[in-house]
């Protein structure tokens, strides 16, 4: 019996060695973005790194936020994408200088030193007015050119924006509004656009499900998921309103002492160099390089980009959400 039972604990002092030197060796990542984002990143990297265990967890923004601002270079994540980059800029003191990695060329307004190489730019996410015509034309509504054509009366009900407080799309809204009306006057403005909107909804899809289902004629919503519709026959129409596109921006990086471990960085270095272009490609089109390509039908070019001053600053936004009333 006491043979038995040794031979019962050196199995499971075993599996237990086994179990934490997978584990050692698991690189691993967070990822923020849509699951079918993720699921692409998975199948790529295992194709590209079959010797290593390299495993894509999606994580929302917040979540990744908060943990890496708690665990900081304790954490178990060794490479970030998609975080928001207010987030970003909150925990640059975890994150390893990625100087060099990237050999593709950014916008001006968008090169990693202008974030102390701390992170590199992932996507931009750029919203519009959103526009079911059917619904627009069943209602004998006109088509709206600027925020303040929203405020007609005749939209009542018809609006439905993303609210700031749970979706980063609505905040992005919101923060042009502040870029361009100044505090006072976007607060003033949004008090009388609430008169007309059928929904502040939760999430940054929101408006797009409510167009879908013909609740409303116009959604502040993505560019993106609105093209998507329109590529299977929905009858939408992107506007962008006169003061341009609003925008925010995610960003990925490397949690310090990660740059060390040179399959980490092997890794890191195809998703900033490989995997961010197939992304551009095919799911988040939106220009952040200088040369870039689109395969999406039906998306538009040279989409005039708002002006988003202030859009990384976690400051900012804590400040502005602690202003929203609704």
């Amino acid at each position: 019996m006491k043979k038995i039972l040794i031979l019962l604990c050196t199995l499971a002092l075993i599996l237990v060695l086994v179990v934490t030197k997978q584990e050692s060796d698991t690189i691993i990542v967070y990822a923020s973005s849509e699951q079918f984002r993720n699921d692409a990143m998975q199948v790529q990297l295992s194709e590209a790194f079959p010797h290593l265990n390299v495993r894509v967890m999606y994580t929302p923004t917040a979540k990744a936020a908060a943990k890496l601002s708690v665990e900081k270079e304790n954490t178990d994540a060794d490479i970030v994408v998609g975080l928001e980059t207010s987030y970003m800029s909150k925990i640059t003191d975890s994150l390893a200088d990625i100087s060099g990695y990237s050999k593709l060329e950014y916008l001006d307004e968008l090169k990693p030193e202008n974030q102390d190489n701390k992170y590199l730019v992932w996507e931009r996410q750029a919203g519009a007015f959103i526009i079911n015509t059917d619904i627009l034309n069943k209602n004998n509504l006109p088509m709206p050119k600027s925020y303040e054509d929203l405020l007609d009366p005749v939209y009542k009900g018809f609006i439905a924006m993303p609210d700031p407080k749970s979706s980063g799309t609505g905040y992005f809204f919101y923060k042009n509004l502040v870029n361009t009306k100044g505090e006072e006057g976007a607060l003033a403005f949004i008090d009388a656009l609430e008169k007309n909107v059928k929904q502040f909804t939760e999430s940054g899809s929101g408006p797009i499900k409510l167009l879908n289902q013909g609740e409303i004629a116009i959604g502040l919503a993505l560019t993106f998921q609105a093209v998507n519709h329109i590529n299977k026959g929905l009858p939408f129409e992107i506007l962008f309103p006169e003061e341009g596109s609003p925008y925010s921006l995610t960003g990925t990086g490397l949690i310090k002492g990660r740059e060390n471990n040179p399959d980490v960085v092997e890794v890191f270095k195809f998703l900033v160099n490989d995997f961010i272009m197939y992304d551009k490609i095919n799911f988040t089109p939106e220009q952040i390089f200088k040369v870039q390509e689109n395969s999406i039908p039906n998306y538009p070019s040279n989409i005039p980009y708002a002006d988003m001053s202030g859009i990384e600053s976690i400051e900012d936004k804590e400040y502005l959400l602690s202003l929203w009333k609704y």
